[in-house]
């Protein structure tokens, strides 16, 4: 295999680079269960996890339950003062026996590496998302990248078996360039996937805010000169270390937006519970201000405003809705409120994916319906924006809706029907808005628990795995 060029930045984008500045910063991240075991982390950390806790996670240590094997553990002091008196924020960073006693998931959630032409690079849509990390300041329990930030090896679909690697910009840029030309040679559409023009890219991995501000800005000026219209960053730092979106940074994207004034910026954050940016009083209630609003963390809510004085640039957050953590209709009421009164968009909450270890996770895909529909009355239109999102192998699918009454002369209606209607198909949009319709099973945590209840399927979320409709054969 040939070594791919080395990449040259243009005249314009090293004038950029050349102006960029990295900072230093103190996370202070205690990584690894083991420093809680033998104490070796500061003096108020010490009971962060109970002794029974450690116990228990000692005692799989180097088996196949073995925790930290799974998601390495790690966590920032910012995260830690506000978790230490917030039960949902542990449950997120701390490790549990609980994930390990049901390992069943996929290793490649998504079958993503079927869509992954170079690597690092996942291609779907008119988007493609990149690896450019393979850590975060902390880490989620949850978390669907869990193989990538664990190194776990994933086969491919050539057969051959690695972990999955970071995107390269030698290698990248090329590929977007070429893609791109097939397109507008074809009239719009590339002749092999049918696909419109790679004209946005989420930045991800892995949070490229762990990067430093040079790394970032070569990334964005290589995807500018590519010919990308909208650049998004993903990333829980605003969480797990607020003070990251500090002047050097702001600057770096002054200074980008200058350069690259077409270019879009948006700013994909991800808070959980409120818990993770609001002001507590001793009593663990919100601190309110004059007019009933709530207080927000001092260098968080500066870190919104540095990105909010920025009109070029766009905040929305989205997040799974995890079991222990935010599946809790009044919490998530709060969180929308408060993110939209400043100036942060609700973008999506997602079902759990069926990641390995995701049923210690996931909440029944019907109850995650009922709770963000809770979670919404009450908020305003623009509130609510927010639609619940579980991503099905043929592409990013909508929870439409989940009806309590039976449909009559339905077989299979008795008890209700859940719709899932398609966002999005990897390969390209005709089939967008197609709706799949299922009897209800408050059990289902996944697609597969609908497999036998199958009443309608116009978008072959189904279909396409050999799954006919309730009462008929299965396909040949």
């Amino acid at each position: 295999m040939t070594k791919p060029e080395k990449y040259v930045p243009s005249a314009r984008e090293q004038a950029f680079l050349d102006q960029v500045q990295n900072a230093k910063y103190n996370r202070e991240i205690i990584t690894g269960i083991k420093k809680f075991l033998t104490g070796d982390v500061p003096d108020d950390m010490k009971s962060f996890y109970s002794q029974g806790e450690l116990d228990a996670l000692a005692a799989l240590e180097n088996s196949d339950r073995d925790v930290q094997k799974r998601m390495p553990v790690k966590i920032t002091r910012h995260y830690f003062e506000q978790a230490k008196n917030s039960l949902p924020m542990q449950v997120l960073i701390k490790a549990s026996p609980k994930e390990t006693v049901d390992l069943d998931g996929a290793e490649d959630p998504g079958k993503q590496m079927d869509y992954s032409p170079v690597e690092g690079l996942i291609h779907k849509y008119e988007l493609g998302l990149i690896y450019v990390a393979s850590t975060c300041s902390a880490h989620c329990r949850f978390c669907y990248r869990e193989e990538l930030i664990a190194k776990k090896e994933v086969t491919r679909p050539d057969g051959t078996v690695a972990p999955k690697g970071l995107a390269q910009i030698s290698e990248l840029i090329p590929y977007i360039k070429e893609h791109n030309r097939l397109v507008d040679e074809n009239g719009g559409r590339h002749p092999d996937t049918g696909r419109e023009k790679l004209r946005e890219i989420l930045m991800s991995g892995g949070d490229p805010m762990v990067l430093g501000n040079k790394n970032i800005a070569a990334w964005l000026a290589a995807l500018a000169e590519a010919g990308i219209e909208s650049i998004r960053i993903g990333t829980k730092e605003l969480a797990f270390f607020p003070d990251r979106f500090d002047d050097a940074f702001l600057d770096m994207l002054d200074r980008f937006h200058e350069t690259y004034p077409e270019t879009n910026l948006r700013i994909m954050v991800h808070f959980n519970h409120p818990d993770e940016f609001l002001k507590k009083a001793a009593d663990g209630s919100y601190v309110e201000n004059s007019n009933g609003s709530l207080q927000w963390l001092d260098n968080t809510r500066e870190a919104v405003k540095g990105l909010r004085r920025r009109n070029w640039i766009n905040i929305d957050n989205q997040a799974p809705i995890i079991k222990g953590i935010n599946n809790d209709p009044d919490a998530l009421r709060i969180m929308q409120r408060e993110l939209k009164r400043n100036g942060v968009e609700n973008h999506y909450f997602f079902c759990g994916r069926d990641i390995v270890g995701h049923k210690a996770f996931n909440v029944p895909i019907e109850e995650a319906w009922t709770i963000l529909n809770e979670s919404q009355k009450g908020l305003s239109g623009v509130e609510a924006h927010a639609r619940l999102s579980i991503t099905h192998y043929k592409g990013k699918t909508e929870v439409a809706a989940v009806t309590n009454e039976p449909i009559p002369g339905l077989p299979g209606a008795e008890n209700g029907v859940l719709i899932f209607k398609l966002l999005r198909s990897a390969a390209d949009a005709p089939d967008r808005a197609k709706v799949t319709i299922v009897g209800r099973n408050p059990e289902a945590i996944w697609f597969s628990g609908y497999d036998d209840r199958v009443l309608f399927d116009e978008a072959e979320l189904y279909s396409m795995y050999g799954i006919s409709l309730k009462g008929l054969e299965k396909a040949a």
